[in-house]
């Protein structure tokens, strides 16, 4: 006989519905029904079915224009393969498929579109306008290695689109304004990062981006700015606390009131007593150090090069503290520096440097910022190693017992 269980729950513009079928020994079927109360009424079906495989779950937490994208090239980068687009799918997809990875943006869980937002005059960072019930129940689903139809966000429309299937993978990345906002949803990360972009410097970029780039005023991008500022501060940068791993990125100390942005003193701050994961360290692990590299083995032009190392805390939480300030004339020297951090988790002397040459294009390639996201995929790709082995293992242990 066929068992049917409905589950319900509100949300402020939707309603979730999910329906078990009758299923074989092998997989199962599950339909989410969603039902924007919206003027259009859209609804769509989400058949999900069952996969044998766990998925690790990684979280990344930024305002827009903070390198997200950047970071999560690097990222599957480490673990092999382009990451490209849904083959034959929507071409305004957000997602990105590699080899083992797969990276959903969290803005196709807004839950109102543009028009709507504007309309009931809120911002794509309240939390009114995205919907954490269904990004709950499908990282869940993906975590659990089933199968989801997620919805699309185009961004270039401004509308929700048609949703698109996507298969668990070994990793999910989720990557946006909320990964840690929901507290179900925190609870479901195998590790998360925070990408945290000093005032100074996000607003120096954006000057550099949009009046060079797309020909905005230095008044319209303050206004900007500013709109956008109650809402950041009171939504996005709160979830930095979570964090595992926080990317600070500051103006420098070397050069005295600058304010030009293109040189970056960048902490690495990360979390002791996360499982699976053992914080780098410079020298001596524990110890306070301040290093300036020597001059004749790391070529460096003015202001130069400092690292410092230190434990810390960080919200009530102990961490270790690893900081890059000046940047890089040759990233092939790259391995002095490398020889000298311990904990880096490669699979051989030299891979951070390779990594960094692989991708020496990539914006923050010659400062802390491309040189902490490269140790951080590092560190994930250790983590899901670990997670991986220990659930291999935990059967044979569980029959020992």
């Amino acid at each position: 006989m066929a068992v049917s269980t409905i589950y319900s729950t509100q949300a402020l513009n939707s309603t979730h519905f999910l329906t078990s079928s009758p299923s074989s020994s092998t997989s199962k079927q599950v339909f989410f029904y969603r039902r924007h109360q919206s003027q259009t009424n859209r609804r769509f079906n989400t058949i999900i079915t069952c996969a044998a495989q766990q998925t690790v779950v990684i979280g990344l937490a930024a305002d827009s224009g903070c390198g997200k994208s950047t970071f999560m090239r690097r990222l599957t980068s480490v673990f092999g393969g382009a990451a490209e687009p849904p083959k034959g799918g929507n071409p305004d997809s957000n997602t990105l498929i590699s080899d083992m990875t797969t990276v959903i943006c969290l803005d196709d869980y807004h839950s109102l579109d543009r028009t709507g937002r504007k309309e009931k005059g809120v911002t794509a960072l309240d939390p009114r306008a995205n919907d954490f019930d269904l990004m709950y129940e499908q990282v869940k689903a993906l975590k659990s290695g089933i199968a989801v139809e997620k919805p699309i966000y185009n961004h270039v429309t401004g509308l929700l689109d048609a949703p698109e299937l996507i298969q668990p993978p070994k990793i999910l990345v989720i990557e946006g304004l909320h990964p840690m906002f929901d507290e179900r949803v925190r609870e479901l990360l195998d590790f998360s990062i925070y990408l945290d972009i000093s005032n100074e410097v996000k607003f120096a970029w954006k000057i550099q981006r949009d009046m060079a780039e797309r020909g905005h005023s230095l008044e319209s991008i303050k206004a900007s700015i500013e709109a956008r500022k109650p809402d950041f501060d009171a939504f996005i940068d709160p979830q930095k606390q979570y964090a595992d791993a926080v990317i600070e990125v500051l103006p420098t100390q070397l050069i005295p009131d600058d304010n030009e942005g293109k040189v970056l003193r960048v902490r690495l701050i990360m979390k002791e007593g996360v499982k699976y994961f053992s914080p780098v360290y410079l020298f001596d692990e524990g110890s306070t150090i301040s290093w300036i590299p020597c001059g004749r083995k790391l070529t460096c032009s003015y202001p130069g090069i400092k690292f410092n190392y230190e434990p810390d805390t960080y919200f009530n939480h102990e961490v270790s503290v690893l900081e890059m300030d000046g940047q890089f004339d040759r990233l092939d020297e790259l391995i002095y520096v490398e020889s000298h951090l311990s904990n880096l988790s490669s699979k051989f002397y030299g891979e951070v440097t390779q990594q960094m040459l692989k991708h020496a294009d990539f914006p923050g390639s010659n400062n802390g910022t491309g040189l902490f996201q490269t140790i951080v995929g590092l560190k994930i790709r250790d983590l899901y190693e670990q997670l991986i082995a220990n659930k291999a293992t935990a059967p044979a242990e569980a029959a020992k017992a």
